[in-house]
């Protein structure tokens, strides 16, 4: 047990908030418990109960402080605050970077407004939204302002209208009411915003229904000239009407909340279904850095969804968040801060139409995920992004338009292998990927060195034929492996190539000979690509180790009386990799179809021996 970890007994049994902090004082996550002891406790475990990622937090921390609160709603309320005020770098931050828009009636005002918002405000105005495209916002506005003239222009536009007693354009073609001349009072302004208001909350056939009935009676005393006015209102409202179609019957009043999660990413989408028809949808993605369970990336993607906005009395979820009571009960609190009656509900819908409605969402969530990863990995300007970003923090002269990532790979210091990958204009470049075989090294640093002293000797008779020079070399490692490639580089005598190592404990990049690392933000495109490069690179070793070790078993098999290429191939197979097959004790290797006892026995006495002489 490392000295900074504190005793089982020291830390109370109570609902509490904990933080873990770095040498130099910085929180590196924030973390809520029932019961502190038992949860904490989990961090200091033996590391192999631990993922890599909650390993390299729990590594880089320095010491843990915790507070006690009453109740695990208290928790919930303070691990919020704090994530939102120091924004630890392994919290999970939602990105809602979109910026959706809204349909907005500024109700809070004299002559009240309506209007494309981009942001919401407390402010007395009411939102209708968000929705996915700006035009369609205002596409509908103009459809409205047909049938309710309400005042849709600037403040300073407004006054300046008074100041002449002239109104805009829009007076002048019957789009607004033009309050700003006094041909309407304050009063019959109001009510037609209301009346705004009003249809696009319930978006009901009643109204329709109404225009149409005087529409046929102007007809029928021969006042075509209403009647056509009337007509026209009446197909904008049913324009509006049909864009939220009918989704659920009974006209509930719902949120209804997808997910969908990849192995560092997830998304959420919501769709707000008012009166039975979605309102709006919105999505939220994350990159996750230690690997929280669904239910806690729930729980908080939902205290995000509902920090301004007061929830509607029914929430649909794909399943169960974590804290569900403490959470229900913050949400309820949220309706009664708002002066809402009744409490929220959180559920799982299994048949009918929200359950086919909750489908539909997660599928939503999925594309928002899959666009996601999409954009961040081929969207020219993201890419030139992270490649300008990269020239900054790390002071190379020029963006590394190729850069090229290596990784060393070993089964407990055995069968080392090496690999590299290159990437030009932020993309991969498989065709000059490569991998080598390392005989024997002392370390990692040792076979860093021997890699880098390879590549670099064959670099150097390769660069006239390159499409851009070779600018950066990126090392899967901290700053031992860059001072190893460092040292390799001034060994090779070749000019204008910069090294740095992508070290795992906070996903920091390391110089050489450099007393702190150099920290990407987050959430930024730098960052991103050069964690796709170290995870290229590793992939490409590990599946080159594999291959390596697939042959020599299949080598050491071949050699064995009565093992043809068909057995081979079956016990590979069956076992699903050489690791597994040397694992194996006689009996699971006897339960391969066409391998006998007696054939088993040979098997695991020849792997064994084989074992023990490497």
């Amino acid at each position: 047990m490392a000295e900074w970890h504190p005793a089982p007994r020291s830390i109370p049994t109570d609902p509490g908030v904990y933080r873990f902090f770095d040498e130099r004082g910085r929180i590196l996550y924030v973390g809520k418990a029932k019961n502190l002891r038992n949860r904490l406790s989990t961090y200091f475990q033996s590391p192999v109960g631990l993922m890599e990622r909650t390993q390299r937090m729990v590594r880089t921390a320095t010491r843990v402080d915790w507070t006690v609160v009453g109740t695990e709603l208290e928790a919930l309320h303070l691990e919020f605050t704090w994530i939102k005020e120091f924004r630890p770098p392994f919290n999970i931050q939602f990105r809602d970077d979109k910026g959706y828009p809204y349909l907005a009636v500024s109700m809070g005002e004299e002559y009240p407004r309506a209007f494309l918002a981009r942001t919401r405000q407390k402010d007395g105005t009411v939102y209708f939204g968000p929705f996915t495209k700006a035009w369609a916002v205002r596409e509908t506005l103009d459809l409205l302002l047909s049938v309710y003239p309400v005042r849709s222009c600037e403040k300073a536009t407004f006054a300046k209208a008074r100041r002449d007693d002239r109104p805009c354009l829009l007076g002048d073609i019957g789009k607004c009411a033009a309050p700003c001349v006094g041909r309407v009072t304050e009063e019959q302004h109001r009510d037609l915003a209301k009346d705004f208001v009003g249809f696009m909350t319930k978006q009901d056939q009643t109204v329709i229904d109404r225009i149409t009935e005087s529409m046929g009676a102007a007809a029928a005393r021969q006042d075509f000239e209403t009647a056509a006015r009337l007509r026209d209102q009446r197909y904008a409202l049913t324009a509006v009407a049909e864009r939220s179609a009918v989704v659920l019957r009974d006209e509930l009043d719902v949120d209804i909340i997808g997910f969908a999660a990849s192995e560092l990413s997830a998304a959420v989408t919501i769709f707000h279904v008012r009166q039975g028809r979605v309102r709006g949808t919105r999505s939220w993605t994350v990159d996750t850095e230690l690997e929280m369970d669904p239910a806690t990336i729930l729980e908080q993607a939902i205290e995000n969804v509902y920090e301004v906005d007061a929830p509607p009395r029914l929430i649909d979820v794909p399943f169960e968040p974590a804290s569900i009571d403490a959470l229900t009960e913050s949400l309820t609190g949220r309706r009664v801060t708002a002066n809402l009656s009744g409490g929220v509900k959180l559920a799982i819908p299994k048949r009918g139409d929200r359950a086919t409605l909750l489908t539909s969402v997660t599928k939503n969530a999925a594309l928002a995920l899959a666009e996601h990863e999409l954009h961040r990995a081929h969207d020219f300007v993201a890419r030139s992004r992270a490649l300008e970003d990269l020239r900054d923090y790390l002071g190379l002269p020029e963006a590394p338009l190729r850069f090229e990532c290596t990784d060393i790979s070993h089964l407990g210091g055995t069968d080392i292998v090496g690999s590299l990958v290159v990437f030009e204009d932020g993309l991969p470049v498989k065709d000059d990927y490569r991998h080598f075989g390392i005989a024997k090294a002392r370390d990692d640093t040792e076979a860093m060195y021997q890699l880098i002293s390879r590549r670099l000797a064959r670099l150097a008779t390769e660069r006239d034929g390159m499409r851009y020079p070779t600018t950066l070399l990126l090392v899967d490692g901290g700053q031992p492996q860059v001072n190893a490639a460092a040292r390799a580089l001034r060994d090779s005598g070749l000019t204008g190539i910069s090294v740095a190592g992508l070290a795992k404990r906070l996903e920091e990049l390391w110089l050489p000979d450099s007393d702190f690392p150099v920290i990407l933000p987050r959430d930024s495109d730098a960052l991103y690509l050069v964690q796709r490069a170290r995870d290229e690179a590793h992939r490409f070793a590990l599946r080159y180790q594999k291959s390596k070790r697939t042959k020599v078993l299949q080598s050491e098999l071949h050699e064995l009386d009565g093992l043809g290429p068909k057995r081979v191939r079956s016990l590979l197979g069956h076992f699903g990799s050489p690791t597994a097959v040397r694992e194996a004790s006689i009996e699971q290797i006897a339960a391969v179809p066409g391998i006998g006892v007696e054939t088993a026995r040979k098997i695991h006495e020849a792997l064994s021996v084989a074992e023990s002489d490497g």
